[in-house]
């Protein structure tokens, strides 16, 4: 099976099912010399785990990360880093009776369509499941940006038609809520409103935001391998995102180009910087030193109890209501998933950068 290799230097390899023995990921490109244990790891595999509040799926996974190669005496040696999560509570007969038919707003009928077979367990690789491996890897490469000056703020903008107030826009408030919405209030309402669709037998979809800060300018490339667009196959490879904005997004469409255009301006130490930031940190798919504003739109979770039309495979129409363990809404355990992949591309295309100029090239080796 193609598509689960992502990166040019910075290369990551996902596998596992969610109803398999593990989910795992080998990053290759990272360099020598980063000190590197579970402990760095793990935090972030935590906050995108289940069981944790009454939003996310009730299946108890511990997610404990285990780093298999590439890291010797707590420092990596520049060869492959494999890193494991192992399944272990696993309830494959919840997912039987599926194995005869399509879910609506699932990879039940195209994983067929190509293959002509499917792992039904979960949905198999295309389960949300294998994100752990994403942000295992994206540990990795935000531990390197931190280093660089480069920090994230990710979190949830909005849930359904509730979205957050900047004008309250609190970042510790952020960690306060199982949302990880940044606006108390907005979270207390968007949790309401979660519940009673559970209620309803239906769920619930949403936005992540994320702000990058410290970017340098100049990452990216024009054309094919431009920096925004990086980011959007990125954020688009996630399951359940239909939409992916920068800076403005959408909203450039209803602006005239004196509104949109970022002007240019000086600092005290002639440093050149934009007035405003419309273009989301990103001009000509590179890199402009901004912050980097992007968002990821979420579908809501297709796996509902409300009954739903579908057709089996012996060509007959039925209707469905899907049993098991899942997520009224992805959202919130989302956030860290665009987070590491957000991280996984801007680090790729610093490591790329280097090569960009003879300076930087004889500044190394010389």
């Amino acid at each position: 099976m193609a598509g689960s290799i992502l990166g040019n230097i910075f290369r990551i390899s996902t596998w596992g099912e969610s109803h398999g023995k593990a989910i795992g990921v080998v990053v290759d490109g990272c360099p020598a010399g980063l000190e590197l244990s579970e402990v760095d790891i793990q935090p972030f595999l935590n906050r995108r785990k289940p069981g944790q509040s009454i939003y996310s799926t009730p299946r108890k996974e511990d997610d404990t990360v285990e780093i298999l190669s590439g890291v010797f005496e707590g420092k990596t040696t520049g060869t492959p880093i494999s890193m494991i999560v192992y399944n272990k509570t696993q309830q494959s007969k919840d997912y039987s009776e599926i194995a005869s038919y399509y879910r609506p707003g699932h990879a039940d009928y195209t994983f067929d369509a190509k293959y002509g077979f499917r792992d039904y367990r979960g949905g198999g690789r295309s389960s949300g499941r294998e994100t752990i491996a994403r942000v295992a890897a994206g540990a990795v490469a935000i531990k390197i940006l931190n280093q660089l000056g480069i920090t994230f703020t990710t979190y949830t903008k909005s849930i359904g038609n509730i979205s957050i107030d900047y004008e309250k826009f609190d970042k510790d408030e952020i960690f306060n809520n199982k949302l990880y919405m940044p606006d108390a209030d907005a979270a207390a309402k968007a949790g309401e409103y979660v519940v009673q669709m559970t209620k309803e037998h239906d769920s619930v979809g949403g936005c992540v935001e994320a702000i990058i800060q410290g970017v340098p300018a100049g990452l990216g490339d024009t054309v094919f391998e431009k920096l925004d667009a990086n980011l959007a196959k990125a954020l688009m490879s996630i399951g359940a995102v239909k939409c992916v904005e920068i800076g403005d997004g959408i909203a450039v469409s209803t602006m005239v180009g004196s509104e949109n255009n970022d002007g240019f301006t000086l600092t005290n130490n002639s440093h050149i910087t934009k007035i405003s930031n419309h273009a989301g940190g990103v001009l000509g798919g590179m890199s402009d030193g901004s912050d980097i504003v992007l968002r990821a739109t979420f579908k809501a979770t297709p796996s509902i109890l409300k009954t739903q039309n579908t057709v089996n495979k012996s060509n007959e129409e039925i209707e469905i209501s899907i049993q098991g363990r899942h997520d009224p809404i992805v959202v919130p355990r989302a956030v860290v998933v665009v987070e590491a992949m957000a991280g996984i591309t801007i680090l790729d295309a610093l490591l790329q950068n280097m090569t960009a100029t003879m300076a930087g090239i004889k500044k190394f080796y010389q």
